[in-house]
């Protein structure tokens, strides 16, 4: 494993995962009260598919996923729908201000040119509109960007083979480790 610690794994939890938590909560009050709402989670596929050097996040993203589906399922009958959204890649800079462990640098530059890269990477606008057309047709689950769809695709129809290939990339993408 790279050079991760606990502190890494709660402080993704925090943000990921308990962020989706808090939000919604507070907001579901009101939602059952007047039978009606959306609720929209914003996930990732790395909820759905752990990618390598993104443990933490994978882990919360995973916790995420989670807490949509369930809450769909017993929100149904309370007129409230919840969409899980599961975005891949976006354009966004993001990867600018990540934080990486062991060689930051290397890891910033392999995730910077990955999130930059048309065709792997979706613009944050495109993303948006899918995302909202999701919502107010109260899709359940909505995986945004083609190699989201083809990751998750091939995760789910070929394990083995998949969590191998991520095996191998783990291999080329920089050493995390410290020292």
């Amino acid at each position: 494993m790279n050079a991760l610690s606990l502190s890494d794994f709660h402080r993704a939890m925090d943000v990921n995962f308990w962020g989706t938590v808090n939000t919604t909560l507070a907001v579901l009050p009101t939602m059952r009260a007047r039978e009606s709402g959306r609720i929209v989670n914003v996930t990732s596929i790395g909820g759905k598919v752990a990618v390598p050097h993104l443990l933490p996040y994978d882990c919360a993203k995973f916790a995420a996923v989670g807490f949509s589906e369930g809450l769909r399922a017993e929100l149904a009958r309370a007129g409230v729908s919840v969409t899980t959204v599961v975005p891949g890649l976006m354009r966004t800079g993001s990867h600018q201000f990540a934080e990486f462990r062991g060689k930051p640098a290397a890891e910033r530059a392999w995730f910077g040119l990955a999130a930059s890269t048309p065709g792997l990477a979706m613009s944050a606008q495109r993303a948006a509109r899918r995302i909202v057309r999701a919502a107010k047709r109260r899709e359940p689950e909505v995986v945004v960007g083609a190699p989201a769809k083809l990751l998750r695709l091939l995760k789910d129809l070929f394990p083995s083979p998949a969590m191998r290939a991520f095996s191998v990339a783990n291999r080329l993408m920089p050493d995390a480790r410290t020292g």
